[in-house]
């Protein structure tokens, strides 16, 4: 630091000359001071050294000789006349005064925008008056509705005893005698204090009030008085001032925030109670789940915010050294701390470890009313050769997967939606006219009787000996597969090669209920070799299987063969073990359990591909008449591609394939009783005059002897029976004789 020198000027001893203070000089070093001039220089345009020297000649004092080199002499400034102000050099020119204006709108520049970077923090004056107005408005609430809860809440208490003790007393017969004066004595004493209580509420109710209003008149009345006499006096001038007024004294009686201990908003904060997800919130919830410890805190990657649906999420980073697989583990207790269902909460990974995010749907997810699928949309056929779309997750986000070269299993208890989920595959094979579909139904119900025209190979009637033999074909026609690929030179069948070998056609072989099937005593074991068979090495040559049943544990389906299935859908389970079963040894530890799926969420599951996390989705739902409508689109498609299977041919049909004269008879007669059929069939019986007519008509040479020596009846069946309206009985032929006759005589199936 620079040490300066300071020179004293005493003030002058003539009585005439005017006082002056006493002022200390700054040098940068003692030096002989030149002789002043009579006169002051005249100041030039360029002349910049005159200052110093106009100062002089206006203060116009002879200068001390300098101190001593070293030495600091010590001013006293109370030391000068009280009659003569201490006015500062710089108040002597116009460079000193522009100076001093510099310098004092810099210095107010400075705090506006001090004032303005203040406006956003908790020290704003708009935060100031709302902690204001909200102090006033606690001050005014006061304390008394506590009062006046208790006494409601005993109120109530007495009350309902009253109520009980009155019905008591009534019901009580006379003839006990003193029972029943007991019972009116205790129904009194309850009737009394219930009222006693009544009275209290009403008398704490009215003391709250009267507090209230006083409390709100001390501090709402001078605002509101200020605004209204300022509006009254001076218009929107007053109303103006009136209201700023009111904002400053707002402002002053919030200008201390609030502390930790006395915010009251710093209390626990949950989503379920409809609060904003925070960053501190989310430290306060992984703390209370045991994720992280109590110092540690999440990185917020992506800030808490709503999506459309009205669901909170965000992407954090947990604290070094903590796996997100603790996260998703304990989603159990992430969901106990939000105040949520632990269906609501989704914790995933997200891009690399430790990173996750985090989904809080507002409501239970899946239980509204399911959308139409994207089927139904379809203008052409579907391509099963690329990602198959099976419903929304939790985020309403489509989800597909890809099933060429995979096998699949879906698994849940009754009632959790197997069908309708395995229908998102079953029609997008039938849309797809290349597809060959082979279905098989363990439970010998209704479900895939829709695509039974549109099989290659249909078992509907739960027979384990008929699906055994249907198995030994479809690894037959494996064995071929590979042999036509051998002979190409190729690995594996692809869409190319598909479309140029129709043998090579993608294959869908579907299980319904597989339990069925794998008990089987006798099958069982024969069955789940030939499926292992076909799912370890049909893949490549192009077929597909999928398995659904209730429980796939290792006493239902082998592990060998459960292990090989890739994909794996778990829909609603009743333990964390039964979902193991599908998902794998270790998904519910994981945090992958099918169990928190609940019984709302029809048709939602589990669903893991290869190479991805379970993620929860729902099945895209199509009701009866859409399946019949999309199972129509899908005839239509292959029967123009070629590819529709040939069904069952009718007897009639099968008749006039033989192209014998006899044959081409019964089959006119087997028309005529379709013609006259019933809600019920066919008609079971026709008179032999209608039948010979009705074939003459069709152009048919046949007389009664004739046609009784084709049908040969019994005596019982040559009995006339009544006809028409009138009733006359009339000879006649059962339809079941015809039928048999047509079947015994040439060797056909009905």
């Amino acid at each position: 630091m620079t040490e300066h020198l300071t020179e004293h000027t005493p003030a002058p001893a003539e009585s005439g000359d005017e006082s002056m203070a006493t002022v200390t000089f700054l040098r940068p070093a003692p030096a002989a001071v030149p002789p002043m001039p009579a006169e002051p220089p005249t100041v030039g345009p360029d002349d910049r050294t005159v200052v110093l020297e106009t100062a002089r000649v206006i203060l116009d004092k002879p200068t001390a000789p300098a101190p001593v080199v070293g030495r600091v002499e010590k001013v006293d400034l109370d030391d000068f006349d009280a009659d003569a102000p201490l006015i500062p050099a710089w108040m002597y020119s116009a460079e000193g005064w522009a100076a001093w204006a510099g310098v004092f709108y810099r210095a107010r520049r400075r705090d506006f925008r001090r004032w303005v970077r203040r406006q956003p923090t908790s020290k704003g004056h708009v935060r100031q008056f709302g902690r204001g107005a909200r102090r006033a408005h606690e001050w005014v609430v006061g304390f008394e509705g506590v009062r006046v809860q208790s006494a409601a809440h005993t109120a109530h208490v007495l009350t309902r005893e009253a109520k009980l003790a009155a019905r008591h007393a009534r019901f009580t017969p006379r003839i006990l005698g003193s029972k029943k004066e007991l019972a009116m004595k205790a129904a009194e004493k309850a009737t009394k204090a219930a009222e006693e209580a009544v009275l209290l509420h009403k008398k704490a109710k009215k003391d709250r009030n009267r507090a209230r209003n006083l409390r709100a008149g001390v501090a709402y009345g001078p605002p509101l008085a200020a605004i209204g006499t300022g509006y009254a006096m001076a218009g929107g001038l007053g109303l103006a001032a009136g209201l700023l007024s009111t904002f400053a004294g707002g402002a002053f009686a919030g200008r201390t925030p609030y502390d930790e201990e006395a915010d009251w908003t710093s209390d626990w904060r949950s989503l379920g109670d409809g609060d904003r997800m925070t960053a501190p919130m989310l430290d306060q919830t992984f703390r209370a789940a045991k994720v992280i410890g109590s110092e540690e805190t999440l990185g917020v990657v992506q800030m808490p915010m709503l999506d459309a649906r009205g669901a909170w999420t965000a992407v954090l980073d947990l604290p070094p050294g903590v796996p997100a697989k603790k996260a998703i583990r304990a989603t159990d207790e992430l969901a106990a701390a939000f105040g949520v269902e632990e269906a609501q909460v989704s914790v995933a990974k997200r891009g690399r470890a430790g990173r996750i995010e985090l989904y809080v749907s507002r409501d239970l997810p899946f239980t509204d009313k399911a959308k139409p699928g994207p089927l139904l949309a379809l203008e052409a056929a579907a391509n099963f050769w690329g990602p198959i779309s099976i419903g929304p997750d939790v985020r309403g986000l489509p989800i597909s997967i890809s099933v060429v070269e995979r096998s699949g299993l879906i698994g849940g208890e009754p009632g959790a939606g197997k069908s309708a989920s395995g229908n998102t595959i079953l029609l997008a094979a039938a849309l797809d006219p290349r597809v060959i579909l082979v279905l098989a139904d363990g439970k010998g119900g209704g479900d895939l009787e829709p695509f039974e025209h549109l099989c290659e190979c249909f078992e509907g009637d739960a027979d384990p000996e008929a699906f055994y033999e249907l198995l030994k074909e479809q690894v037959e026609d494996m064995k071929r597969r590979y042999a036509l690929l051998k002979k190409l030179g190729k690995r594996k069948v692809t869409e190319e090669l598909a479309a140029k070998y129709p043998e090579l056609r993608q294959k869908l072989i579907w299980v319904d209920e597989l339990m069925f099937y794998t008990t089987d005593e006798e099958y069982g074991k024969k069955i789940t070799k030939l499926l292992r068979n076909l799912v370890s090495r049909g893949r490549a040559a192009g077929i597909i299987t999928f398995c659904a049943t209730q429980k796939p544990g290792s006493d239902v389906v082998d592990t060998s063969l459960r292990d090989l299935l890739s994909i794996r859908w778990a829909l609603r389970c009743t333990t964390p073990e039964a979902s193991d079963t599908i998902l794998g040894k270790g998904a519910a530890a994981s945090g992958y359990s099918a169990k928190t799926i609940q019984s709302e969420m029809r048709g939602a599951g589990l669903l893991w591909a290869e190479g991805t996390n379970p993620t929860m989705v729902r099945a895209d739902y199509y009701t009866d008449e859409q399946v019949e409508e999309l199972l129509a689109r899908a005839t239509e498609w292959r029967r123009a591609a070629g590819t529709l299977p040939n069904g069952p041919v009718s007897l009639p049909d099968q008749l006039r394939a033989q192209g014998d004269d006899e044959a081409l008879l019964l089959a006119a007669a087997l028309d005529v009783f379709a013609a006259h059929a019933t809600e019920d069939g066919p008609a079971e019986w026709l008179p032999g005059q209608l039948l010979l007519d009705e074939l003459r008509t069709a152009g048919h040479t046949v007389t009664a002897e004739k046609l009784g020596a084709l049908v040969v009846r019994t005596d019982e069946e040559k009995a006339k029976r009544p006809w028409g309206e009138k009733g006359s009985r009339l000879a006649g032929y059962p339809f079941a004789r015809v039928e048999a006759a047509a079947t015994a005589r040439f060797g056909l199936t009905a």
